[in-house]
């Protein structure tokens, strides 16, 4: 069972999601409903993903009542401004037949547009009309969330950041608790190419605790109070991913996985991709 972790709004959301990038359609529906049936009930996915539509189906095969599943999905830069965003939220509903979000985010700043703030403004009558039950953004650094939060009237429920154990992230983390910010992480597994699974760091506490270098991994989020989005396509590894919610890792496994660290890593908010 994977427990809720209440928002801002006064909901609760799922500590742990299933990510679907970079999923076509078909293989999100099929990932999706598989996720569904080993226990998962929060799913991650975006309009630049291309497969809400996927997500979505895969929902619908699961047989779980809507209310009890969540699911997120994020507007890029096309949707910047202007009130775009509510046609790119309608659109994405009409995609997944869908009456509402349970969380939409904005997926990349894009300071250099200087459009942020105004589109903001737009998620938040989204909000107010009941489409998105709850708003808020990714690849967001504090500094920009600054000058958001001095225009906003509604604080976002999530900032969904890449997070890992060689990009850990601490003030941002820090920043987000402070302001009452639910922090999601991606690619909290680690990138492509990364080799945090396969660290002796990770691999050694693996074997104390009798669990994969996932596992570890996933519950050193869970203990932060991070929201992880791990995908895979393989059920098994989906059923282990979400089996981090009956052991704890120590102060000194924690300690020990601090030591990955890899400062000036990770993704440029600035740009726009994942």
């Amino acid at each position: 069972m994977i427990p809720e972790i209440p928002l801002n709004t006064g909901d609760g959301i799922p500590q742990l999601g299933f990510g679907t990038w970079p999923f076509t359609d078909a293989e999100a529906a099929d990932a999706v409903a598989a996720a569904a049936a080993v226990g998962y009930r929060h799913f991650d996915t975006a309009t630049r993903y291309g497969n809400e539509a996927g997500v979505a189906e895969g929902m619908r095969r699961s047989g779980i009542p809507r209310d009890e599943l969540f699911v997120t999905t994020k507007l890029d830069g096309e949707f910047q401004g202007g009130d775009r965003a509510i046609g790119g939220l309608e659109a994405a509903l009409d995609r997944m037949d869908l009456d509402y979000v349970d969380l939409l985010l904005m997926h990349w700043p894009l300071p250099q547009r200087g459009q942020f703030v105004s589109t903001w403004h737009t998620f938040e009558r989204l909000h107010s009309d009941g489409r998105a039950r709850a708003i808020g953004v990714s690849n967001f650094t504090p500094s920009q969330l600054d000058v958001l939060l001095k225009e906003a009237s509604i604080v976002p429920a999530v900032n969904q950041i890449q997070i890992s154990p060689t990009i850990p992230r601490h003030d941002q983390v820090a920043y987000d608790a402070k302001h009452g910010i639910v922090t999601q992480s991606w690619s909290p597994l680690g990138g492509a190419g990364a080799d945090e699974l396969t660290a002796p760091v990770i691999e050694g506490l693996a074997a104390d605790h009798g669990r994969t270098a996932g596992q570890i991994v996933l519950r050193w989020h869970v203990q932060r109070g991070l929201v992880p989005l791990p995908k895979t396509a393989n059920p098994l590894r989906m059923g282990e991913n979400a089996d981090v919610f009956d052991f704890e890792l120590s102060d000194d496994d924690m300690a020990a996985i601090a030591t990955l660290e890899r400062p000036g890593a990770g993704v440029d908010s600035d740009r726009e991709g994942h």
